[in-house]
Order: structure tokens, then C-alpha cells, then sequence
């Protein structure tokens, strides 16, 4: 005797209702279980990621790095998580993860120069060789630090000019900061002539710097006679002041060592040419 198009139906249904029940016995303790590890670890990556963002601005880090890293870390613990959880219920992860193994590289060589700036930004930072409003020299430009971008470095120049430099470039090479140390030393050079008194010039130096209040009396102002040279008796002169000061000392000094030569008759030699002409058949 045939089966009822009803009874079939409710035998299929059964079916699918047995189905349903042993995988949900099957599968049912791991679902649940990578539930509450997605729950769990959301939580624990939110607690991670605000832990970070306050440590990087206690250290008082670049903003914009700041908020750049803490994104970078949830995006990349999301992303372990999910596998995390995806390999708990049964799915393979194995294809999945050489996928985006390959994506990452692709990108990393496509991206590599921006990389190494941005690489070369986070060491800077970290390290500090130098802040904001430090004048340095590095790759060959001078200028004082107007800003230390997650990419580049923009230095503003004694002339105005704005100058960006890539931050992988900075960090691989040799910075000279002339900001750092709270005290610099001026170095100097005049030259007396030969019929002049050393004695005399040598005093006479050490006057001006002593007179001057932003000169530094520890160490005290060293003048030495350091060359003979082809027209003048040269003196090398060195002086310690504020970092903030130097400029103001170098010029200042080497306009007032000439007015008080002037007055005190202490010549300042420069190069002269003597011609000689001698009379056709004189003999000499």
C-alpha cells in the first residue's frame, strides 16, 4: 500500500528535525563555547587597546601615532580572534590564514618605502632624538623641527622654507641636535698682526667675553695662541653659554672684537699683494 503524500511529509520533516538535534548535540558545546571565547575575548581586546591608548599618552606620544597604533592593534587582535574562533566550531583556517599571509605581503612590498617612514616615525618618537622646536641637521638640511608626522619630519628652515623629510631616511642616518644640551660652546678665531702685542690682544679679549653677562664664567672663557700663520698671529678663542644665546654671542662678539681693536690700535690682518716692477735693462 502506498504512502500518503502527508505521511511522507512528516517523515521528511522528522527527518530534518533529527538531523538538526544530532548536530546540534554534535556541534552544539562548541558553538557555545566559541561564543562566550568571542565575548570573552572582545572584551579582553577592548581592555588591551585602552590599556595601550593610555600608556601612549602618558609617554605623551604623537596623537596622531597614537590613535594610529591603538587601531592597528584591535584590527590585528580582532583578526586572531576570529580565526581563534572559526578553527573552534570546525572551519578550516588553514587556506585562510595563507591567504591573508600573502595579502600582507603583497601589500608590504607594494608599501615598503611608506613602511620604513612609518617605521622610522614610530622609532623617532620612542626614542625622542628630537622634539618639536629642536633645531637639527640631518640629510643634509638644517632648520628647526616644525612638526613629526607618522611619515615625515617638517623642518622649517632660518630662511622660512618649509622642508619634508621622510622619517626612514632621518632614523637610518645621522642627526645632529643642536637643541639637546642646555649649553653650548662658541668657538672663535681672530687674527692680530706680527707687530702687535700679543699681551695686549690677549687681554683685550678676555674682557669682552667677560664683559658680556651671557658669556658662561664656569668654564671660564679660553684664549690660547694657536697659529702663526702666513700674515697673523692667530688666536682660537672658546666660550660656554645657552644653547638659546649662541647666535646672538657669535655675531655680537665678532662686531665688537673689531670696534675695540680699532680703539685699542690692535690691527686685524687681511691679504695683501705687493707688486714689483722692474725697468726693462736696469739689471734689477
Amino acid at each position: 500500500m502506498e504512502a500518503l503524500p502527508e505521511e511522507v511529509s512528516i517523515d521528511r520533516m522528522q527527518g530534518y528535525v533529527d538531523k538538526v538535534v544530532e548536530m546540534a548535540i554534535e556541534y552544539g558545546p562548541q558553538l557555545i563555547l566559541a561564543i562566550l571565547v568571542l565575548i570573552i575575548g572582545l572584551w579582553i581586546i577592548g581592555r588591551v587597546v585602552k590599556l595601550l591608548n593610555a600608556g601612549l599618552e602618558k609617554s605623551e606620544t604623537d596623537a596622531t601615532l597614537a590613535k594610529f597604533l591603538g587601531s592597528l592593534a584591535s584590527v590585528i587582535l580582532k583578526a586572531l580572534l576570529f580565526i581563534s574562533v572559526a578553527s573552534m566550531v570546525g572551519i578550516e583556517t588553514t587556506s585562510f590564514i595563507a591567504i591573508l599571509g600573502a595579502a600582507g605581503l603583497a601589500i608590504g612590498l607594494a608599501l615598503q618605502g611608506s613602511l620604513a617612514n612609518f617605521a622610522g616615525g614610530v622609532l623617532i618618537l620612542l626614542f625622542r632624538p628630537y622634539k618639536v622646536g629642536d633645531f637639527v641637521d640631518a640629510q643634509g638640511v638644517s632648520g628647526t623641527v616644525a612638526e613629526i608626522q607618522i611619515f615625515n619630519t617638517v623642518i622649517k628652515t632660518p630662511d622660512n622654507k618649509r622642508i619634508i623629510v621622510p622619517n626612514g631616511a632621518i632614523s637610518n642616518g645621522i642627526i645632529t641636535n643642536f637643541s639637546a644640551e642646555p649649553t653650548r660652546r662658541v668657538d672663535f678665531v681672530f687674527g692680530i698682526g706680527y707687530d702687535d702685542n700679543v699681551a695686549q690682544a690677549k687681554d683685550t679679549l678676555l674682557r669682552i667675553f667677560k664683559e658680556d653677562s651671557r658669556v658662561h664664567a664656569d668654564p671660564e672663557p679660553f684664549v690660547v695662541v694657536s697659529e702663526l700663520a702666513d700674515s697673523s698671529v692667530n688666536f682660537t678663542c672658546r666660550v660656554w653659554a645657552d644653547a638659546g644665546d649662541y647666535w646672538g654671542i657669535y655675531f655680537d662678539t665678532i662686531e665688537k672684537v673689531k670696534l675695540v681693536f680699532d680703539q685699542e690700535n690692535i690691527s686685524i690682518p687681511y691679504p695683501q699683494t705687493d707688486v714689483h716692477l722692474h725697468r726693462a735693462g736696469s739689471g734689477s
